[in-house]
């Protein structure tokens, strides 16, 4: 019965109504009359299961009314009731509702057959009436198993009551006789899916099977039937929508429940849960505890903080060593204002893209947007404007931010395989391996090359193929640049991680180095040059340039927060690369591999402070007559030992660190306070015949330089030794790295 409810919906023709139920509707729909999120979000799940939609001028109408009739229709299809819509079409229940009458099948079976609508005084419908709030609640709360003795009071006052305490009316009018509007009736839907029934369990088991904790990571993925119009969750699992409908990408990032039809292979639409809030914005620093936007706000993290990074589950711990400057970031904040948990990118993943081929040109845009016009530009993760847009920028637009985000990315190749067939590829391979999803956008500019050929590519902010150049010329050469972290290249393109595997990484390690491919295999070169000067923090200028609003510093691959540098000048000598964006500014920095000497390796003692007694609330002090006992804790300091007799500290900290931890600690300029904590990757039980001499070590293919002054503890006896000594004391040790060099040794049981 319910595998029928989408396909007899968008059968049924509803004339002279203000819905449209269109037969098929296979292109991306948004609607450019709408942009509050939850009206959005609800317009979205309901349009998805086919309950609604809008109009063929691309507008949604939030404010139109609805009719009885209307209201009926839907509640109906609510309740997934169609399958007995025959046994009511000759029936005449009301007089001025005839068989004769479009909605006569809705009206009849939602009165006689499910009791949840009632006429007037008269014993009239009155089906052309524009529909109550009040109305439409009774209805709703009637599909939840309430009833007249369940409510009390006078209708509609009852109802509403009892509506506003289930939360049925969050988001609407509470005035009980005002014309429910589309937009309301929307939201009255979304709450109803999210709805407990009176006698328990989900409103939405009822209608299908609820898939709950689920987040929407893609709404493009490839379904079973080949098309690129599938929802992907983070647990990997993918699905075609039932209706047949393409999302268009609101609901993205979003954790909520997937409603599955009854045989669990097809969605019928995702209701996000209600959030606290969301908020898109451009990442500009980040550490373990830490991110910073491009507006200087501050988000508190914790490692373990769910984040969800190129359509996989992980947590913040994992990925933000991955995220660079510019990357944009939707963080789902609980109703106490903290970070619940992290979608990597705008909120919505390109299924679509235009390609700019004229400077400062908008062609095409009208077509990503739906015809919504009030949207923000960026470029490159940097506010821009139509004014810094160039030929071959790509552009996809994010419903989730109401934002064109642009991406000038291009990276030469050696086309080596595709997936179906090179006419109309859906997924290329390029880059020793590396498997590109393409937008059905760039089919046709790739369907002119073949593999074996060389082409330049031109890639959206979140890593997909928009489309392809002849390698040639200045305007088909590649700019793609990557960082070299154990072994991988990490190409820096927009939120996207783009892992490419080239034989000589290795001697590149930590290095920033442009990225191409040739027949022989992937091409790895240093980055050199670019901008020239002094780096001034505090003024944010490199030479006579600015820094970007979204500039990436790293050093030794790994990123440097500009507001926690312990100089203020960085001297153009130990500035191997600044390269110089769209806008003039320099929006990334490579640094020498020199460190700070305020930068400090060794093993923390973490003492938490004394429980002393204090005067107490009525002044007494400890010992005196009438004194209640009133303890202070004492602060908590870290120290890091280093050597015998070498440590820094102790300090005043909040870092979250033990005893026996091995960190990485960088003091502030006046040598007071911590300003920087983080733990060593440790590896465990390394044999001394992993050893090249005392220099080098090889574990898991990987080889770590190591110090000659390396500071070595033994845990048994507690002293700190030389290396030499540690290799005598015994067969094996554990390592404790950063940046590909061993910080610290530890010895002993």
């Amino acid at each position: 019965m319910k595998k029928r409810v989408i396909s007899l919906l968008m059968a049924v023709c509803l004339a002279a109504t203000a819905l449209v139920f269109p037969a098929q509707a296979a292109e991306t729909v948004r609607f450019s009359d709408i942009q509050d999120k939850e009206t959005v979000m609800a317009v979205e799940s309901l349009r998805l299961m086919g309950v609604l939609d809008g109009y063929a001028d691309g507008t949604f109408r939030p404010g139109g009314v609805l009719t009885r009739a209307q209201f009926c229709k839907m509640a109906v299809y609510a309740m997934n009731g169609e399958s007995e819509l025959g046994l009511y079409r000759a029936v005449t229940v009301f007089p001025d509702v005839k068989p004769s009458h479009w909605a006569a099948p809705y009206i009849n079976m939602a009165s006689k057959g499910k009791g949840i609508i009632a006429g007037y005084a008269d014993g009239m419908f009155h089906p052309d009436r524009t529909v109550t709030v009040g109305q439409a609640v009774t209805i709703l709360l009637r599909l939840l198993g309430y009833k007249d003795e369940n409510v009390g009071g006078i209708w509609p006052q009852g109802y509403m009551a009892v509506g506003q305490t289930i939360g049925l009316t969050n988001g609407v009018s509470t005035d009980p006789y005002a014309a429910l509007t589309r937009g309301q009736a929307a939201q009255l839907f979304l709450n109803l899916l999210r709805a407990e029934m009176r006698e328990g369990g989900k409103y939405i088991s009822t209608i299908g099977t609820p898939v709950e904790n689920t987040v929407l990571v893609s709404a493009s993925a490839t379904g079973p039937d080949g098309r690129s119009n599938a929802l992907q969750t983070a647990s990997g699992d993918v699905y075609q929508i039932y209706s047949g409908k393409t999302s268009n990408g609101a609901l993205n990032g979003y954790k909520g429940t997937l409603v599955l039809a009854k045989n669990g292979s097809k969605a019928l639409t995702f209701v996000p849960d209600a959030m606290g809030a969301s908020r898109t914005v451009t990442l500009a620093s980040k550490t373990a505890t830490q991110l910073v936007d491009s507006n200087g706000i501050r988000y508190a993290m914790e490692s373990s903080s769910p984040t969800y990074y190129n359509g996989e589950e992980t947590t913040w711990g994992s990925a933000f060593s991955w995220l660079h400057a510019g990357t944009s970031l939707t963080l789902y904040l609980n109703e106490a204002g903290g970070v619940e948990y992290v979608f990597v990118g705008g909120g919505s993943s390109s299924t679509a893209a235009v390609v700019v081929y004229e400077d400062e040109s908008a062609a095409g845009f009208d077509s990503l947007t739906g015809g919504v016009t009030n949207y923000s530009i960026y470029k490159n993760g940097s506010s821009a404007t139509l004014a810094d847009l160039r030929k071959y920028d790509v552009a996809v637009y994010s419903a989730a931010s109401n934002s064109i985000r642009v991406c000038d990315t291009r990276v030469t190749v050696y086309y080596e395989n595709c997936y179906p067939n090179a006419k109309e590829p859906s997924e290329i391979t390029v880059l020793g391996g590396t498997k590109l999803t393409v937008l059905p956008t760039a089919m046709t500019s790739l369907a002119k090359f073949s593999p074996g050929d060389q082409m330049t590519l031109l890639l959206t902010e979140d890593g997909k193929v928009a489309g392809a150049l002849e390698a040639v010329g200045s305007s088909g050469r590649g700019n793609a640049v990557g960082i070299v972290r154990d072994g991988t290249v990490q190409m820096l393109c927009g939120t996207a991680k783009i892992s490419v595997t080239a034989e000589d990484a290795k001697q590149y390690e930590g290095q920033v180095v442009r990225i191409s491919s040739t027949r022989s295999g992937v091409t790895l070169s240093p980055v050199s040059g670019g901008a020239s000067g002094d780096l001034n923090v505090s003024a944010r200028k490199l030479g006579g340039r600015s820094l970007a609003e979204n500039v990436m510093v790293l050093r030794n691959g790994q990123d440097v927060n500009l507001s926690q540098m312990t100089s203020n000048t960085v001297p153009s000598s130990d500035i191997l690369y600044a390269r110089i964006n769209w806008a003039g500014q320099v929006d990334l920095i490579v640094l020498g591999n020199t460190e700070d000497s305020t930068v400090y390796y060794g093993r923390a003692v973490v003492n938490k402070g004394e429980r002393v007694q204090v005067t107490d609330e009525n002044g007494r002090e400890p010992g005196e007559e009438g004194y209640v006992p009133t303890y202070s804790q004492g602060q908590t300091t870290l120290e890091v030992f280093y050597g015998d007799g070498k440590s820094v500290g102790p300090f005043s900290t909040g870092y979250d660190v033990r005893t026996g931890d091995y960190v990485k600690v960088i003091l502030n300029s006046s040598g007071t306070a911590f300003m920087h904590c983080e733990k060593l990757t440790e590896l465990a039980k390394v044999p001394n015949s992993a050893w090249s001499g005392e220099t080098a070590v090889t574990v898991g293919a990987r080889t770590y330089k190591v110090p000659e002054d390396v500071p070595c503890f033994n845990r048994s006896t507690g002293g700190w030794m030389s290396l030499s000594a540690a290799h005598g004391y015994s067969n094996h040790c554990s390592l404790y790295v950063s940046d590909g060099v061993v910080r610290v040794i530890e010895v002993g049981d």
